[in-house]
């Protein structure tokens, strides 16, 4: 099974490596994010990657980001990756890197759900509500909601499982006007990205965003975007309410993990060739529906 599970450049310096993504220095104002072939599933990164998902992830954000930017600005520098990195280094991270504005990240994943599945669905099950927010009674796994809602989540260090939040505790970490802001771009942005989606034969039902300031205290939409690692993307043409509906993103290695027994913690089982093909399979069709 091959992939890119680590990167070791020698001409920049690693200051952060997340569950996907490593994060190098390229001065104070600018950053190197390179996507790996890593895989995260309930917060654990598995041993065995996923073929050229580091690749495609970085091909849907770049196409969301282009189609996005007139909602607001995201962290994108516009230069050439390989203008930053030696030629030995390159082979390492063409096609799987951008340049980055140095922005300081908001402590809150941004999270959008349009429909009821994943842990929205056993939240609603078990309280009539998501982060608080009530929603009506009889919805089945996989119904539209009534309008998109807002259920962030804090963002814990690797190996640490985000937790949800409400919208109170968003305006007690990061104040109230910016959380208003986080809250209105979130949505804005899914909307957004649904309504193309759906020409496209794609339902997006949730979506994860990441946000950051500059040092004027603009925000930015930052790490990825609208990808098959940070949403759930439905088949249109397949999608039937009261039911867990196929997907094109990670929730296809979800679920066998789930079959597995696995109690959520490290390490994870040991992924076979055939899901981890499966899933790059996955991937790459979305990839291929959304830009054509």
């Amino acid at each position: 099974m091959t992939g890119i599970t680590q990167t070791n450049l020698r001409s920049l310096t690693k200051i952060y490596q997340g569950k996907v993504r490593d994060i190098y220095a390229i001065d104070d104002k600018r950053m190197l994010l390179v996507a790996t072939d890593r895989l995260s599933a309930f917060d654990v990164i598995l041993n065995e990657p996923i073929p050229d998902k580091g690749k495609i992830l970085t091909a849907v954000s770049n196409f969301w980001f282009e189609k996005l930017k007139g909602i607001m600005p995201n962290h994108l520098t516009g230069e050439r990756v390989a203008d930053v990195v030696s030629a030995e280094d390159l082979p390492q991270v063409e096609g799987r890197s951008v340049v980055t504005k140095r922005l300081k990240a908001l402590p809150i994943e941004a999270v959008v759900r349009g429909y009821l599945a994943g842990s929205g669905w056993k939240d609603y099950k078990a309280t009539g509500a998501i982060c608080g927010i009530r929603l009506p009674e009889g919805l089945r796994e996989a119904d539209k909601l009534p309008e998109p809602i807002f259920t962030p989540t804090t963002k814990e260090a690797v190996g640490s499982h985000d937790m949800p939040i409400d919208f109170e505790g968003v305006a007690a970490t990061i104040g109230r006007d910016l959380a208003e802001q986080v809250r209105a771009k979130a949505i804005e942005l899914y909307k957004t990205a649904s309504e193309f989606a759906a020409t496209r034969g794609i339902i997006i039902a949730d979506t994860k965003f990441e946000f950051g300031l500059d040092d004027d205290g603009v925000l930015h939409l930052i790490d990825e975007a609208l990808t098959p690692d940070s949403s759930r993307f439905w088949p249109a043409d397949s999608y039937a309410p009261g039911s867990n509906p196929p997907s094109y993103d990670k929730q296809f290695v979800r679920d066998w993990l789930e079959t597995t027994g696995w109690n959520k913690t490290p390490p994870a089982p040991t992924l076979p060739q055939e899901v981890a093909e499966r899933t790059a399979a996955k991937y790459r069709e979305a990839l291929e529906r959304l830009t054509g």
